[in-house]
């Protein structure tokens, strides 16, 4: 008798589902794991977006399913960018009662005294996932006290996001081997400027030495607005991207690449079904396995995402 782990019968579902074909190719499980939400009529607002931009403006999960994609997405892990610990409440209640929402990376301050008050009460929510820091809190050399809270992270069983620019990759290798047991991703590719040429040397090294540590992934998200810094919007051509993808591809394999959309930031520089054609099709092209990681299964790994009754 064989046995399977739990990725190759998720691998067999995904090919089973993929028998049923649309115009936009086999249909997928596609978890989108870069979504922010908020609402500035709240009372208080909100910390982020300012006012006066684009972006403020009251964004939930619905807006999100009413954006038309290149391929349907069936669930979102949100990433919190407000600094306020109640707004990490505010998303869990936002989730609760909606299926469409698998996780929530949240927004902690490492060097808060009360951080592991915060962690533990906010992990009994089996939906809390992680938090997101910035890359500068992973400078020079880390306070112990701000290792501990990395640690307490890998003892909830969450993970930490990192957000930052093209230094990133390189500083994630660092706290990788400091802190083994974390799961760690890197956010937007290291934010490297995409240029549809070869990528940044330092950038390159960075990445490849983040890919060589079993505990970090990669989302491959903010592309868009990678390509569009100089203005307008960003070129639809897969062809432009294929340098800074091959790169990240070849580093982290099938299993350590992770599909997200960074909406609705990402909507300045493409609409959602331009953004996401780029990432999905340049996966599609490596393979049913690649892609089926890519859309959800890398991201099980990564966050540990939680399935829930009513979401397909």
């Amino acid at each position: 008798m064989i046995r399977m782990n739990r990725r190759d019968s998720l691998l067999v579902a995904a090919a089973s589902v993929a028998g049923s074909l649309s115009a936009a190719g086999p249909v997928l499980d596609i978890i989108d794991c870069h979504t922010h939400f908020y609402d500035p009529s709240r009372p208080g607002g909100v910390p982020w977006p300012g006012k006066g931009s684009s972006l403020y403006r009251t964004v939930l999960p619905r807006h999100l399913r009413e954006q038309k994609p290149h391929r349907k997405v069936t669930g979102t892990v949100i990433v919190e960018a407000s600094p306020l610990v109640g707004d990490n409440d505010w998303l869990l209640d936002l989730a609760k009662d909606d299926p469409f929402i698998v996780g929530i990376v949240g927004n902690l301050n490492p060097d808060d005294p009360m951080f592991a008050n915060h962690a533990r009460r906010l992990a009994r929510n089996a939906l809390f996932r992680g938090i997101r820091v910035n890359s500068g809190l992973l400078k020079g050399d880390i306070p112990k006290e701000r290792i501990a809270s990395f640690r307490l992270l890998a003892e909830l069983d969450l993970a930490l996001d990192v957000n930052g620019g093209p230094e990133t990759p390189g500083l994630l290798a660092g706290l990788a081997r400091a802190v083994p047991g974390l799961r760690i991703v890197l956010n937007h590719i290291g934010n490297v400027e995409v240029t549809g040429k070869a990528p940044p040397a330092g950038w390159l090294a960075g990445i490849r030495s983040a890919a060589e540590r079993p505990n970090v992934w990669c989302k491959v998200s903010a592309l868009v607005e990678g390509a569009a810094r100089r203005g307008g919007k960003a070129p639809t051509d897969p062809l432009f991207y294929k340098p800074c993808l091959d790169a990240v591809w070849t580093a982290f394999g099938d299993k350590k690449l992770i599909y997200g959309s960074n909406w609705p930031v990402c909507e300045a520089a493409a609409d959602y079904e331009a953004m996401q054609k780029i990432s999905m099709d340049d996966a599609a092209s490596r393979g049913m396995a690649a892609l089926a990681g890519f859309c959800s299964l890398n991201a099980k790994d990564a966050y540990k995402w939680i399935e829930r009754p009513g979401r397909l």
